[in-house]
């Protein structure tokens, strides 16, 4: 209608008649949960970012938690965290009795600084970190590629190699993600042995949807094995093998695990968006590049990193706001774009400014 408002939503998924059809066929099989549509959407998945093994979860905050576990994290030591991240991140270290390190970011890229990480260790043992003890064994780094712009790959697993450190990739926002360092000669797509374990989301909002829902990948077998087991119960078998015709009643439990499975419903839905994501981010990166051309000259904006060393899955389009040539603030500054029909959100209140790791760590 002429006239009529233009609406742009914060985010609105992208689904198919495909996907619906998939998810009918699911509903009339009689098979909801766990079953032969996860396991199509595991080997699927697991080829499209290159990966050997691909353990189907119901968020990535599960697929995290359990990475952390199978690792054997242990209550005290150290895990390395960008504070600017959702609170997923941190919080399954402290499932694990475990301590977040929590390392400053870029403030182009957003992502974790890899130069923080040296001066962060020396503080701590220099007893300059006061709520820490010096000595505390540092495990792991956690890395997030925030917005779907991915990390130098190569220069985390040198940093955490040296250390003796496993890597556990927080790449919820980053598929279908990549890397180079050389050129374009050789790209490297996120989960392609990018680290230790690769946990991606496939929450609503997510550059792929489920509703709900994660993928582990890994390239060691018996890290995915566990993971697997650990996600229903500790079970020795899951509900598809001791139900299928080939299978059995019986069950052992191997380990006090947990109900992290994802559904054969979700998994209808999954199955096709894999189909369809490289198309999906191509229309992102059509309206981002809309975005920055509109956009560039606007001196009281700065608009995300982009360059050729990156396919970028653009989950988000991250604007931060040069506060000295504007006359209002951040929160006004949303209103307004709400009061023009433009969604927006904040990305994120970083954990060092949020009372729980305040009063407990005194960041």
């Amino acid at each position: 209608m002429i006239g009529r408002p233009l609406k742009v939503p914060y985010h609105r998924p992208d689904l198919g008649e495909q996907e619906i059809a998939e998810v009918v066929d699911t509903l009339r099989s009689g098979w909801l949960t766990s079953g032969p549509k996860v396991n199509r959407f595991e080997h699927k998945f697991a080829s499209a970012v290159g990966a050997k093994f691909a353990v189907a979860v119901n968020s990535c905050t599960a697929a995290l938690h359990l990475a952390l576990e199978a690792l054997q994290l242990k209550p005290g030591q150290g895990v390395l965290v960008p504070t600017m991240t959702f609170a997923a991140t941190a919080e399954v270290v402290r499932y694990l009795g475990a301590i977040p390190i929590l390392v400053d970011c870029d403030p182009v890229t957003l992502n974790l600084d890899l130069e923080d990480v040296p001066r962060k260790i020396s503080s701590l043992r220099a007893g300059r970190i006061s709520s820490l003890p010096p000595d505390l064994n540092i495990a792991g780094i956690i890395p997030v590629h925030v917005g779907g712009y991915m990390m130098n790959v190569a220069a985390v697993q040198q940093l955490a190699s040296a250390s003796g450190w496993w890597i556990i990739e927080d790449a919820a926002h980053a598929f279908p993600a990549a890397w180079t360092n050389d050129n374009g000669s050789r790209w490297q797509r996120c989960g392609e042995r990018t680290a230790t374990v690769t946990c991606f989301s496939y929450y609503a909002n997510k550059t792929i949807t489920t509703g709900e829902g994660g993928m582990i990948v890994t390239e060691d077998a018996d890290l995915a094995q566990h993971m697997r087991v650990m996600s229903l119960h500790g079970l020795s078998n899951d509900a598809w093998g001791r139900y299928a015709d080939h299978g059995s009643w019986d069950y052992r439990i191997i380990a006090p695990g947990y109900k992290y499975n994802l559904t054969d419903i979700a998994a209808s839905i999954g199955i096709h968006q894999i189909d369809r994501a490289e198309e999906m981010r191509k229309k992102r990166e059509v309206i981002a590049g809309r975005y920055a051309a509109s956009l560039g000259e606007v001196s009281q904006l700065e608009l995300p990193l982009v360059d050729a060393t990156r396919v970028h899955s653009w989950h988000l389009f991250p604007i931060k706001l040069n506060l000295k040539e504007l006359s209002i603030d951040r929160n006004e500054f949303i209103v307004e774009l709400k009061r023009e029909g433009v969604g927006s959100s904040v990305h994120w209140r970083p954990l060092h400014l949020h009372p729980y790791y305040q009063e407990n760590f005194d960041w």
